[in-house]
């Protein structure tokens, strides 16, 4: 009966790496966006306002009661 020989060097180097592989999705998971998907949610975001801009009903400076006496 032998046991089998292990490097711990070895062993610890593989565990730490695959921690921080571990560690670096969850962060690109939590922070991580890539650039089409920022200009995406930003050009959506503009055309939602632009939309609603067009859609508001009164226009404040179109009013001729801003409140001077004429």
């Amino acid at each position: 009966m032998s046991a089998e020989i292990v490097n711990l060097n070895q062993y610890r180097k593989a565990r730490q790496k695959q921690d921080k592989v571990e560690h670096a999705a969850e962060n690109r998971r939590k922070h991580g966006r890539t650039k089409a998907e920022r200009k995406a949610d930003e050009k959506a975001r503009a055309d939602a306002e632009t939309q609603l801009e067009g859609k508001q009903i009164g226009d404040k400076s179109d009013d001729d009661t801003s409140g001077t006496p004429a």
